[in-house]
């Protein structure tokens, strides 16, 4: 199967029931009971009436006579006292609004429970346009008292973000503004004109909103760019007794298990070493067999040493660890890979690095994420070199350093894949994250190659068939790919796109519940899917080793984070 290829009141309205001319239907009266009510109006009593509704308003006519009697018999002592129950009962109504609330959820918000704030600042946008008119026309009078009101308005609603929040007196200013432009509408008001001044307004406006998101985005990428101090820490203490100690001799591996295809192996390319160890952790807590399982882990020569010490240090109980060096694959140069010459590239240097250079991000002809380092590191295109890395191995399980695991993964290695290399979630939904979302199909050998409605997958929990991987050739398939993308016009800078090429009808889909994305971004994922996946994925910018994190996904990952270890505790102090 291989192929190349204005808000209201603050009081809570509950409308009543309206009942049907004709009279209520006979289980509304068996509820009420017979001390029920129903008031009967004129037209009503004009029209003609079937007997049962005669006999019901004689009953009630008598019940009311009854009453009536009781009353004006009722001696002073019972009608001062039951004066007093109604007053004490009138006591005890609270009708003082708390504050804005639904009877539903909270997105469900009445929608006229923010009138006057509403109203405030439609006022202040209409002032700015007299003000603007009133200067044209020379008016400094109408100038002035414009921007006065304006002020004021301001200055009553503050950050109030609903009518509750709003001080004593701030429906005075709203009457007095309002006063202030129907007089200044009186004496400026021209549709033409006012439609210019709006629109004007609204261009100025949009202009400040792009400017605001484009500054915010750049913000973002330059903080999840960032290494925090514990991250930057750790290695460098780790790997300062690493060699300090004499750790650089001692044997991690079990040699025996490495090559071991009976054996559960994963793969993990990361230069983070407290990332990594999370997602070791959280496998093992959940693995039914830990002495079958081996952790193949490469990083870089920067953190190879913290690498290595850490897990000399907190050895994962029966399970096997390997720790390599990107740097010693020999066979992995610019001659063979397709990428890495790419990356050496004066060209790339110059996309990245010359802020003048009309193919620059700064021109905004690119989207700001494509700044992130981790596009320039091989450790993140290794993973289309699987067979290379692991020629001994049948199958392996990929692991991205930003996922926890919270279910046994075992089951995936005797998944039957109908002869697919790649086995993957699907993410498409409706019409996002498909293929067109990822590349350039106004290219014609994307166009004539692939649909652009097949749906993309995800990269961060993957099992590849490495036989399958070898028999298709997957990795010259990539090398084609990214030779003719050298340009960048076939896909930007990444490894899911040229994956999505790479393993086009060849990909099987995983059951959603093995992996849950969006935790890195999404604030609104199901809390019953996380609770039921299998691995649980930080895509994104929000990685939960940030404060940029989102709070209510950080406890996924900081449970296996041993907070009392030593060089944790060290490098948290010295933040």
């Amino acid at each position: 199967m291989c192929f190349v290829s204005v808000e209201g009141a603050l009081r809570l309205r509950i409308p009543a029931l309206r009942l049907p001319r004709y009279g209520p239907p006979q289980h509304i009266i068996n509820k009420l009971g017979s001390d029920a009510s129903l008031v009967v109006d004129q037209s009503e009593q004009a029209t003609s009436v079937s007997p049962l509704k005669l006999k019901r308003q004689k009953l009630r006519q008598r019940r009311r006579e009854k009453l009536i009697t009781e009353l004006i018999n009722m001696n002073d002592g019972a009608n001062l006292e039951t004066h007093e129950a109604a007053i004490k009962h009138s006591k005890e109504f609270n009708i003082i609004t708390k504050g804005t609330f639904s009877i539903w959820r909270k997105e469900y918000r009445n929608p006229n429970s923010n009138f006057i704030l509403k109203l405030i600042k439609d006022q202040i946008i209409m002032a700015k346009v007299y003000a603007s008119i009133a200067h044209s026309l020379n008016r400094m009078d109408i100038y002035d008292s414009m921007y006065k009101h304006i002020r004021e308005s301001r200055l009553a609603i503050e950050d109030a973000s609903s009518d509750t929040d709003l001080q004593q007196g701030t429906l005075e200013h709203a009457k007095a503004m309002g006063h202030a432009l129907s007089f200044a509408k009186d004496l400026f008001y021209n549709c033409d004109m006012v439609s210019r001044k709006l629109r004007a307004m609204i261009q100025s406006a949009e202009t400040s909103i792009h400017a605001a998101k484009k500054h915010s985005t750049f913000l973002i990428q330059h903080a999840a760019k960032t290494v925090p101090n514990l991250l930057h820490c750790l290695p460098l203490q780790l790997t300062t007794d690493y060699y300090l100690h004499g750790y650089n001799s001692k044997l991690l591996e079990d040699e025996s298990k490495l090559t071991n295809p009976a054996l559960y192996h994963y793969a993990i390319f990361s230069d983070n070493v407290l990332a990594t160890s999370v997602v070791v952790n959280s496998t093992l807590v959940h693995a039914n067999d830990p002495e079958k399982h081996v952790f193949h882990i490469v990083t870089d020569r920067l953190n190879f040493a913290a690498m290595r010490m850490w897990f000399i240090l907190h050895p994962p109980g029966l399970a096997t660890i390997e720790v390599q060096n990107i740097e010693e694959f020999k066979w992995l140069n610019s001659s063979y890979c397709a990428v890495l010459r790419q990356l050496q590239s004066d060209r790339i240097k110059e996309y990245y690095f010359k802020a003048d250079h009309p193919s620059s991000l700064s021109a905004e002809n690119e989207n700001l994420k494509y700044r992130n380092p981790k596009y320039l590191s091989m450790l993140n295109h290794l993973r289309f070199y699987m067979p290379e890395v692991y020629p001994k191995l049948d199958k392996i399980l990929f692991l991205d350093d930003d996922i926890v695991v919270q279910k046994d993964l075992t089951p995936l290695w005797s998944l039957d894949m109908k002869g697919m290399v790649n086995g993957a979630v699907e993410t498409c939904k409706e019409s996002f994250h498909r293929f067109d979302t990822y590349l350039n199909f106004s290219n014609p050998k994307i166009s004539k190659n692939f649909d652009p409605q097949a749906c993309g997958w995800a990269f961060g929990m993957n099992i590849f068939d490495l036989k399958e991987w070898k028999r298709c050739n997957i990795t010259g398939i990539y090398h084609y790919w990214q030779d003719l993308n050298v340009e960048r016009t076939l896909w930007k800078l990444g490894s899911l796109p040229p994956g999505l090429i790479t393993f086009y009808n060849l990909t099987y889909p995983l059951d959603r519940r093995w992996h849950v994305l969006g935790l890195g971004y999404d604030p609104a994922v199901n809390p019953i899917e996380i609770e039921n996946a299998a691995v649980v994925h930080y895509n994104g910018n929000f990685k939960p080793w940030l404060d940029l994190a989102i709070t209510k996904y950080k406890s996924h990952w900081s449970r296996f984070v041993n907070m009392d270890d030593h060089y944790i505790k060290l490098c948290s102090f010295s933040q």
